[in-house]
């Protein structure tokens, strides 16, 4: 089987669609799929994996890390004939790709499926705050209900994302399907390495957030958390891994609190060295955001033996399940800092946290996830062929 998917971002952009999928198509490769992917070229690609087609594209304004893939060189980019003979389109992102997906697959008269990473209701708040939210959230739902009703089945990476898009009236077929991990995010990182390249010093506990660095994933208030956590570990540092439009404001509040020598923003890192050892390098990993669609974040932080603290919101509360080696905290200052400081100052509590998340982990695997996509992809192509024959769809 030949799939195509395409997809408003990709790497060296770094995110969890970016993650996912590649993940995906690695795995793939070993059931029998062979994909390809249509993805914007960036500034810094660099070298690709194979089967990858780079479509020139603009600056998003406003957002120095995405870029808007050119309408026009993205339609000629996929009347090429390489992709002749899909006999599937996965679309990935809700924006370019999205119609430029749909309109291929029906010009190809082929299947056409999207997975629902993103949350969009939450981030048109975010990044339109002019809007007011409850006209946002009634334009976002709308939107969202519409390009779902473009393709003949969806993906979404946990159960309250299906539950959401339910709620919104969704009545295309939803499949609930997670990005699984790797086998390579379980070679254990070096963390006195990282801190010694971060100039960490190695005896001080250290709280971790690892991600975008954007108002959605709820940032500021891992801070004003860590200056709590402080008033009872007073030596305990804050690194934050990533980049995005919220840093400048991050610094900011960092310096209104006066955290400056204690929170270090450490950038993008390599996924193949530097992240695995900033994973390891951690007491405590902490994340709080509303608008993850899974969280594959808190799985690799526990595959590295991190102990996670964390809310459980929309696709996290699918991860963070008894047992799974983290505890979960209210979006309350003081109880959330509570939870990581019993963490810290509990030695039994930590091993127990690490050893359990790290079980738990290894139950994720990428292999799983893609073998149960292949057998979707098969499901999906039938469908499409008894529909087209005159037969009736079958039901979700």
């Amino acid at each position: 089987m030949r799939v195509l998917f395409i997809s408003d971002v990709y790497f060296p952009r770094v995110n969890g669609v970016s993650t996912s999928i590649r993940t995906f198509r690695e795995d793939l490769a070993h059931c029998g799929v062979d994909t390809l992917l249509v993805a914007p070229q960036y500034a810094t690609t660099g070298s690709d994996e194979p089967g990858i087609t780079r479509v020139p594209s603009a600056r998003v304004p406003g957002d120095p890390e995405d870029r808007r893939m050119r309408w026009g060189e993205l339609n000629r980019c996929l009347e090429d004939d390489r992709f002749k003979d899909v006999d599937l389109l996965h679309i990935h992102t809700p924006f370019i790709a999205h119609y430029a997906g749909v309109r291929f697959a029906r010009r190809m008269n082929v299947p056409c499926m999207a997975t629902y990473h993103t949350f969009f209701e939450e981030y048109l708040h975010h990044y339109v705050p002019v809007l007011p939210r409850r006209i946002g959230k009634s334009l976002a739902r709308a939107f969202t209900r519409s390009q779902c009703a473009d393709v003949q089945a969806l993906i979404a990476p946990s159960e309250p994302m299906r539950d959401i898009l339910l709620e919104y009236g969704v009545a295309t077929p939803i499949h609930i399907l997670p990005t699984g991990l790797p086998a390579d995010r379980f070679r254990q990182g070096d963390g006195a390495r990282f801190r010694t390249q971060a100039g960490l010093p190695l005896d001080r506990p250290l709280l971790t957030y690892v991600g975008r660095v954007a108002h959605e994933k709820n940032i500021e208030f891992l801070v004003r958390v860590f200056a709590e956590v402080r008033r009872a570990v007073p030596g305990a540092m804050l690194v934050i891994a990533g980049e995005g439009p919220a840093r400048e404001s991050l610094k900011h509040c960092v310096q209104r609190l006066g955290l400056e020598r204690d929170v270090h923003f450490v950038g993008y890192l390599d996924r193949n060295s530097a992240l695995l050892d900033c994973y390891a390098a951690a007491n405590v990993f902490v994340f709080a955001s509303r608008t993850e669609t899974q969280g594959l974040v808190l799985l690799e932080a526990m595959a590295q033996g991190a102990p996670v603290v964390s809310t459980a919101e929309l696709g996290t509360r699918s991860i963070l399940k008894p047992g799974c080696g983290a505890l979960i905290a209210p979006e309350d200052e003081r109880q959330f800092a509570a939870a990581v400081t019993r963490v810290l100052q509990d030695a039994g509590l930590w091993k127990e946290l690490s050893d359990s998340g790290l079980a738990y982990a290894r139950s994720w695997s990428s292999a799983t996830m893609a073998r149960r996509l292949s057998d979707l992809y098969g499901t999906v192509r039938a469908d499409w062929a008894s529909v087209r024959a005159g037969g009736a769809r079958c039901a979700p």
